[in-house]
This record gives C-alpha cells, sequence and structure tokens, in this order.
C-alpha cells in the first residue's frame, strides 16, 4: 500500500478539479522552497529544501503529454520522464520512483546536482512556448526522496546470476552506474574504491549542503540489496594488480577512476602556503572532516579567493563561506554570461555573499616574508572573437593590472585524469590528455577492459558520467553472454 498516495488523496482530488488540462500550461513552474542565506552560511545544512507534496502535483500537472516527449532525448540515461512525472501527479510515488529505477542508479542524487537546465529540461516544449520548462530535476529529487521516506523505495528486479564475475574501479557516478545495471542483469559484480568512503566524487567533491552524504548512502545500500560488493581502501594498480583481478576470476573490468588530478596555471607564487587545489580543499573538509571535529588540518581564510567558473568553484567558495570567510572572491577570466557553472548555484554564490570577479585572470601570488600568500596580482581582461567551441576568447588589457589583498587562494582551473590506471596496465592506449582511448562501444584498446566517465571524457557532469556506466555495461554484458 502507497501511505502517501493514501494520505494525501484529499488534496489530490481537490487539486484535480481545480486545474483542468486546459489550463495547465498557464500555471508558473514551482519555486523550491531553501534555507535563508543568512542561516546557511552559518552551517553544512542542505540549502534545497524540496518541493512539498502540493507543489510537486502541481508542478506535474504542467506536463503536456506531448506526443514526442524531447525531455527523453535530452536524459543521457534515457529516463521515460513523462512516465514518472504521470505518476507523481498521480500521486502514485511508488510507480514514479520504479520508473526512475529502471534507468538510474542514483535519482536522488541526480534530481540534486544534475544540470537539468541543459539537458531534458532543455528540450521541454515549454521552451518554445517562451514558458518555464517543467521542473523535471526537481520532480525526480521529490520522488526519490518520498519514496525513500514512505518505504516505497524500488530494488530493481534482477536476472538470475550468471556466475560471470566482473569487476569496476572507482565507486562515482560512472562505476555505480555499471554497477547497477550489470547486477540486474545477473552479473556478479564487485567495485573496488581506492579511498575509506564509497562515492567517488559524490563523497569528497560535493559539498553536504547541496548533496548530503545520508543521500547518497541510501542510493548506495539499493545497490548493496542488488547483491553488488563494495571493496574500500584497495588501490587498483598498487594493492591489487590487473592480473590479479584476472587470477581472481573477474572476466570483465570497468575503469572509472575518475579525474582527480588538480591542475595549476603555471603562474610564479603558486607553490605559496595557502595556495592549493580545490580537489584537495573539499576532499579535506566533504571526506575528511576538517574543520568539523575532525584531526584533520584545513587552513581557514579571512579573504579567500577561489579561481574558475564551474560548479566545483562555486562548492569551493560557497564552503569557504561556511567554514568562515570574512570575504569571498571569485575571479574568472571570462564573462559571467560564460560561466559554465549552473545559474542556481551562482545566485546561491551571491545571496551568500560571494564577490564576482570576472574578466580578470592571476598573473602572480605574492607572499609574506614567512612564505605564505598575502596578495595576488590580476590581469583584467576583455572578450574577444570566439574560439574553437564557439566561446569567445579573453584577451589581456594591456597595462591593466591590479593588486588584490588575500589570505587563501583556491585553484579550480580544472582536472586532468588519473594516471594510475593507464601508468600500470601495458598496452592501455592512453590520449595525449592522459584519458583512455575507447570505441563507440566504450570498449579500451584491451579485450577485457572498457572505461566511462572522467577517466575517458577528461571531467564532465554526473550524469553523462552514469551514461556512460549504462553504455560500458550494455556493450559488456553482450560481449560477455
Amino acid at each position: 500500500m502507497n501511505t502517501l498516495t493514501d494520505r494525501n488523496a484529499a488534496w489530490r482530488e481537490e487539486l484535480r478539479s481545480a486545474i483542468p488540462a486546459k489550463e495547465r500550461a498557464a500555471i508558473p513552474r514551482a519555486v523550491m522552497p531553501m534555507l535563508a542565506p543568512d542561516v546557511r552560511v552559518t552551517n553544512n545544512d542542505e540549502v534545497n529544501l524540496g518541493l512539498t507534496p502540493l507543489q510537486a502535483v502541481t508542478e506535474a500537472t504542467r506536463c503536456l503529454d506531448c506526443a514526442d516527449p524531447g525531455c527523453v532525448q535530452g536524459c543521457p540515461v534515457s529516463i521515460d520522464i513523462p512516465s514518472f512525472v504521470k505518476n507523481v501527479q498521480r500521486g502514485r510515488i511508488d510507480a514514479a520512483a520504479a520508473v526512475l529505477a529502471r534507468s538510474s542508479a542514483l535519482p536522488a542524487v541526480c534530481g540534486r546536482v544534475c544540470p537539468q537546465e541543459r539537458q531534458c529540461e532543455s528540450k521541454c516544449i515549454y521552451n518554445k512556448m517562451k514558458k518555464a520548462p517543467v521542473a523535471i530535476g526537481y520532480l525526480e529529487r521529490f520522488a526519490a526522496d518520498t519514496a525513500r521516506e514512505t518505504g516505497a523505495q524500488p530494488t530493481p528486479e534482477r536476472a538470475a546470476p550468471n556466475g560471470i564475475k566482473v569487476a569496476v574501479v572507482g565507486s562515482g557516478p560512472a562505476g555505480l552506474s555499471f554497477a547497477g545495471d550489470m547486477a540486474r542483469r545477473g552479473f556478479d559484480v564487485t567495485v573496488f574504491e581506492a579511498l575509506h568512503e564509497i562515492g567517488g566524487v559524490l563523497k569528497y567533491g560535493i559539498p553536504e549542503f547541496r548533496l548530503p552524504n545520508c543521500v547518497v548512502d541510501a542510493e548506495l545500500q539499493r545497490l548493496i540489496a542488488m547483491g553488488v560488493r563494495f571493496e574500500k581502501d584497495t588501490v587498483v594498480g598498487k594493492t591489487l594488480s590487473y592480473d590479479d583481478l584476472l587470477n581472481e576470476g573477474f572476466r570483465g573490468v570497468f575503469v572509472a577512476s575518475g579525474a582527480g588530478l588538480p591542475r595549476f596555471m603555471g603562474i610564479p607564487g603558486e607553490n605559496l602556503n595557502g595556495v592549493l587545489s580545490s580537489n584537495e580543499y573539499l576532499t579535506r573538509i566533504n571526506l575528511m572532516g576538517a574543520g568539523r571535529g575532525a584531526m584533520t588540518p584545513v587552513e581557514k581564510g579571512r579573504r579567500v579567493m577561489v579561481v574558475g567558473g564551474g560548479n566545483t568553484a562555486m562548492d569551493s567558495v560557497r564552503t569557504a563561506r561556511r567554514m568562515g570567510a570574512e570575504e569571498a572572491f571569485v575571479v574568472y577570466r571570462r564573462g559571467s554570461e560564460e560561466m559554465p557553472a549552473r545559474v542556481e548555484e551562482i545566485r546561491h554564490a551571491e545571496e551568500e555573499g560571494v564577490t564576482f570577479l570576472t574578466l580578470h585572470n592571476p598573473l602572480e601570488y605574492i607572499g609574506d616574508e614567512n612564505g605564505h600568500v598575502r596578495a595576488v596580482r590580476l590581469q583584467k581582461m576583455r572578450l574577444g572573437e570566439p574560439d574553437a567551441s564557439g566561446r569567445r576568447s579573453p584577451e589581456p588589457i594591456e597595462g591593466a593590472v591590479t593588486e588584490m589583498a588575500v589570505d587563501q587562494v583556491i585553484v579550480s582551473v580544472g582536472v586532468s585524469p588519473n594516471p594510475l590506471i593507464p601508468d600500470c596496465i601495458d598496452g592501455l592506449e592512453v590520449t595525449r590528455r592522459g584519458t583512455l582511448v575507447v570505441d563507440e562501444n566504450l570498449h579500451t584498446s584491451i579485450p577485457t577492459i572498457y572505461a566511462g566517465g572522467d577517466i575517458v571524457r577528461g571531467g564532465a557532469t554526473v550524469i553523462l558520467a552514469m551514461g556512460d556506466g549504462r553504455h560500458a555495461a550494455a556493450s559488456m554484458a553482450a560481449a560477455l553472454t
């Protein structure tokens, strides 16, 4: 019995009678409830609070039942979006969650961190009508969270065990998605994680105010219920070799080791104390509890500058505010229109008191007599002609250099693939960027090894990595059976 359906039958009927189908397009898009900015910068609680049941059903009612739904085409894991949305409208959260589970191993995660505005929601027919698209991400989160909280979370059906062992290297989004799909097909799946926590970038890279660890853990429990095994503190390539995996009977290996090698800009002063990568900063705080009573040290800056314009930069600067920074700045060499971070994350950062210095680029970090960063020299920029990707290239304005006092710098200008796996397996072909070479089926140059996610893409979104996991699972399953 679906307790949520029974409990809310009255307001569902009232809503359905109050909003005729022909008036659905006039309903305004739901506004996500959230913590007030002055409250959230004092804690690590999740900022977005989730839709209420009435908001969710109202938003689901906006769906126009398109004959050829573009939203599905925009989803990297091909969720049957109209079906789960209509089940939310009916109050059938158990059915909505079951639809999500058929395609996504991490619906509660994706509902929070995926850039729906550039994927499924960008294909919504409302965009052609100059109206706000259906809030698919909000509804995905609502369905997944409500199913978990009411005991209606489904465990996907699993085929009879086929006795074939497969290994996954890395427990990030690509690895978890692959593991779920292979377990569903009846394979014996073991995931090897180098760190002491399962979840990869979901745990060490994304702060709890955006993605609570308890949400990730609940998704992991569903995979465990499907029979997926997890081995922590196991570094494939060091503590366990590729030959060891073969000797233990693994007939296929999916490499999803990510892109955890931070990049720097190669400018003077990057070796000063107080200058660190966003990877190190976020890992110390998110995964190792720095600043929250754990013994892991982390420096707390008063004037903190974050270099970069992506989601990781927003996570870093918003974390710095929560760690006590009195002033926090984002320095980005292009304009605000070119900033790759999600619009919601930029808005949240602005609400939390972050200052944006667009069209600026660091030239040099200046240290004090103790070797600690005390200032940065910034080059003012302007936008020139578009580059090969269509983005307008930033150009320095001659003579326009300014100096700004800072006592901590967090560099968030991208990451490179983890080199451990390519370096320790002979015959594994890599690109000049260090990413693994794969074919259209995500098959590497070694017959038993497939790969996906950031180790192939060099840095991408959670949902694109999950799409790779699903693709690789279908390819490997077909080859092994």
